[in-house]
């Protein structure tokens, strides 16, 4: 099968196409035939190598986290899918490769697609969906009548979590160009920030739960926005010990996390509120939650682009630019 592949890690060394072989189910595998991937800001983070400690990929990799296609053959484990059903899902972070004809992936992980969806929409959902529920709806605990602040409100992330938020029943602000404003409201986005121009941290107070896109500065001074008991949530880092904890980090990279995110700890523990970094894991229930949503019309798709297969070196570039509205997609099939 064709594929696009990582020989080593780094920028230079960038991605490539070639023949690979399609992979075998596992007895609780369902191998689908991939009609369409997502692009995300996080396959080119794999490329350059910077979770090589905590995800040790052997090389050559398949590259790609979103998938929408076909499955063509079960396990014989399986009991939720068959051949001819059309699925969408994120791999577990152990079995990433969707920039590939085929994958093979373990059932759990695995949604039947929304209805409502064309393959390339339903491949853009995944990873942004998962991570917009796991953050907002599992970490934060966000109820009707709160107060979410979402960084980076147009981008694949942040348009997902904006509409997820708003169905919640919270009071939204997201951070975004103004160009983007009108847009974002429409979304759902109650206040929208110009990051240019204005500081979000001097505008906004007592907010419940913040959900950062962006690390750094901004990660620190989303401090100041929560009420006592307040929560951030960050998908950029740093990784605290919770997660070295979820994942089963050696020692040292379990010391290295406590060193890196002592700092933000520290500071939420002196304003009173948590902080909680974010890897987003796969998981085909809320998939299938998250498609009731979309076949509600509660929750729409955003995509800036669709590449054809053999431009996935130039979607990937694309994504880099961080200017994406929405998300950048790879049409397969």
């Amino acid at each position: 099968m064709k594929a696009f592949v990582v020989d080593r890690y780094g920028r230079k060394s960038g991605i490539r196409a070639a023949d690979m072989p399609v992979p075998e189910p596992r007895e609780d595998d369902v191998l689908i035939q991939i009609h369409a991937a997502g692009v995300n800001p996080l396959d080119a983070k794999i490329r350059d190598g910077e979770f090589k400690l905590i995800l040790p990929y052997r090389l050559p990799l398949i590259l790609g986290n979103d998938v929408a296609g076909v499955v063509v053959r079960v396990g014989s484990r399986v009991q939720q899918f068959k051949p001819g059903d059309e699925v969408y899902a994120r791999p577990h972070k152990d079995r990433i490769g969707t920039f590939a004809e085929f994958i093979a992936l373990r059932e759990d992980a695995v949604a039947l697609k929304p209805k409502t969806l064309t393959m390339e929409e339903a491949a853009s959902i995944p990873l942004v969906g998962l991570t917009a529920w796991q953050a907002l709806i599992e970490k934060g605990q966000l109820k009707k009548g709160q107060k979410v602040l979402i960084h980076a409100g147009s981008g694949g992330v942040g348009t997902f979590a904006i509409q997820l938020a708003k169905h919640v029943g919270a009071t939204v602000a997201t951070t975004a160009s103004a160009g983007n404003a009108e847009w974002l409201k429409q979304l759902g986005a109650d206040i929208v920030i110009d990051y240019r121009k204005d500081d979000f941290a001097a505008v906004l107070k007592d907010f419940d739960v913040v959900l950062d896109t962006q690390g750094g500065k901004t990660l620190e001074r989303s401090l100041q926005v929560l009420k006592p008991g307040g929560r951030l949530i960050g998908i950029a880092g740093p990784p605290d010990p919770d997660f070295a904890k979820e994942i089963g980090a050696a020692w040292f990279l379990k010391t290295a996390m406590r060193f890196l995110s002592y700092r933000v700890r520290k500071a939420a523990k002196r304003h009173d509120v948590t902080y909680s970094f974010l890897f987003m894991r796969a998981d085909g229930s809320q998939l299938a939650q998250i498609a009731a949503l979309i076949d509600a019309g509660v929750i729409k798709p955003v995509i800036d682009r669709v590449f054809p297969f053999a431009s996935t070196q130039e979607a990937l570039a694309y994504v880099e630019t961080g200017r994406v509205k929405g998300k950048a997609v790879v049409k397969i099939r």
